[in-house]
C-alpha cells in the first residue's frame, strides 16, 4: 500500500510538472506548435532510460524509486516514454519486426482510434 501511495504521488507531481513545461514551452516558443508536448515526450524518454538503466542494469537506484520515478512522476508526465523504451529494448533485444510493428501499430493504431473517437463524439453532439 505504502508503495501504491507514492507512486500516486510520483504521477501527480508528473502531472503538476507536465502542465508547468507546457506554460514554460508556450512562453518561451509560442503558440502554432505542440512544443510542451515535443518537449515532456523527449525529456520523459530521456528519463526513463537513465532510470530504467541505473535501476535495473547499474543497480543504483532501488525497486520502490524505480516505481516512482517511472511508473509514477513519468507516468503523470508523459506515457511516450514508455513507448519510447519498450521499442529500444526490443529493437537492442534483436527484434526488429516486434519493435517496428509497435512503432507502426502505436502511430497508425493511436491515429486511427483518434479519428474514430472524433466521429463517434461528432454522431453523439450531433
Amino acid at each position: 500500500m505504502v508503495q501504491f501511495l507514492w507512486i500516486c504521488l510520483g504521477g501527480a507531481l508528473g502531472t503538476g510538472s507536465r502542465y508547468l513545461v507546457g506554460l514554460g514551452a508556450l512562453k518561451f516558443f509560442g503558440e502554432g506548435f505542440p512544443y510542451g508536448t515535443l518537449t515532456v515526450n523527449l525529456l520523459g524518454s530521456f528519463l526513463i532510460s537513465l532510470v530504467m538503466y541505473l535501476s535495473l542494469d547499474a543497480a543504483v537506484l532501488s525497486a520502490p524509486m524505480r516505481m516512482f520515478l517511472t511508473t509514477g512522476f513519468m507516468g503523470g508526465f508523459t506515457t511516450y516514454s514508455s513507448f519510447n523504451y519498450e521499442t529500444l529494448k526490443l529493437f537492442q533485444g534483436g527484434a526488429f519486426m516486434l519493435g517496428t510493428a509497435n512503432v507502426l501499430g502505436t502511430l497508425v493504431g493511436c491515429a486511427l482510434a483518434g479519428l474514430l473517437g472524433l466521429f463517434v463524439a461528432a454522431r453523439i453532439a450531433g
